[in-house]
């Protein structure tokens, strides 16, 4: 190693100090690089009652600012940057009341296993780095060696380009993390949105019917109208244009509630004489649930595909 790379002025006493510039450079960048994960480990996923979110935001933060880089390193794999095919449940169905509204929320980095395995390998070299500069940076070189310290600087100035390297990667993360929660606030205001969220119709058309608003809205009213024979189909419909006027069959593309009741398959309509010589009239009675039975695959639910939208017709030749 040679002093070509020091400027004259360098080359007496304040070569130190240079060193503890480049030193003092690489702490501050990985403590950039702490804080910024910080932030995203806090603001990537939400899941709760509503009423709770803004709390669990802070008390989630609070937590984060307590861990060590390496911990940090672990759940930043754990939850945002994760392996294809990685499935987390933010809502289970035996934790969340059903009293409330819930919601949830989450953005993530989806690699192949292979790179996701590198950016973690990087990632815990980039831990390793740290933890060689804070504890044992002093043992590796003679700061009152002139050469020492020429060693120490030019391992300092290629580590500070590691350390940034990661720092720029993260900042993009930052960045893809913000636009996906701009772009979540501006659907969340939209038509699509309430579309979604009251009557579970998803904004390409398709739906499943157990998670639509006419189907909850049926169940509600079959439970508080029906006897142990069933709800007149009559009543119930009566009782549907008065208390939901807007949900009808035609917004889920059928033709009549006996379509909606049969296709969901949520309910069992069934006809009936009230005397040998009288019409037939429709009943409606909940379906009870079937037990899953164990080694069969789980049934797609029913419901509805996209909407597919109308094709321009081809010009006729000239």
């Amino acid at each position: 190693m040679t002093t070509d790379l020091l400027p004259p002025e360098k080359l007496g006493p304040e070569i130190q100090l240079e060193v503890q510039r480049l030193l003092g450079r690489c702490m501050v960048r990985i403590q950039q690089y702490e804080k910024s994960l910080k932030v995203l480990l806090a603001h990537h996923e939400l899941a709760g009652p509503a009423e709770t979110l803004e709390v669990q935001q802070t008390l989630r933060a609070q937590k984060l600012s307590n861990q060590t880089l390496g911990q940090l390193a672990g759940l930043l794999f754990e939850t945002f940057v994760v392996p294809e095919g990685f499935e987390r449940e933010l809502l289970p169905e035996d934790k969340t009341p059903t009293d409330r509204i819930s919601f949830a929320h989450s953005f993530r980095i989806t690699q192949a296993p292979e790179q996701w395995e590198q950016t973690k390998a990087a990632i815990q070299e980039l831990v390793s780095l740290r933890n060689e500069l804070v504890h044992h940076f002093l043992y590796r070189f003679d700061l009152w060696d002139e050469q020492g310290c020429i060693n120490a600087m030019a391992y300092l100035q290629e580590a500070f380009q590691r350390i940034d390297t990661h720092y720029q990667e993260l900042r993009a993360w930052l960045m893809t993390l913000h636009q996906g929660r701009v772009a979540l606030a501006s659907f969340v205001q939209s038509d699509a949105y309430l579309n979604l969220l009251i009557n579970g119709i998803n904004p390409d058309g398709s739906f499943e019917w157990r998670d639509t608003g006419i189907v909850r809205a049926l169940r509600e009213e079959v439970q508080a109208l029906a006897s142990d024979d069933g709800v007149p189909l009559k009543t119930l419909q009566a009782q549907m244009h008065a208390r939901h006027p807007t949900q009808t069959p035609q917004k889920y593309r059928c033709s009549s509630w006996q379509q909606v009741l049969t296709e969901s398959c949520e309910f069992d309509l069934t006809y009936r004489r009230d005397s040998q010589t009288g019409p037939k009239t429709a009943w409606v009675r909940l379906r009870p649930p079937s037990p899953p039975r164990s080694g069969t695959k789980e049934r797609k639910r029913p419901g509805r595909g996209a909407v597919t939208p109308p094709t321009d017709p081809a010009p006729e030749p000239a």
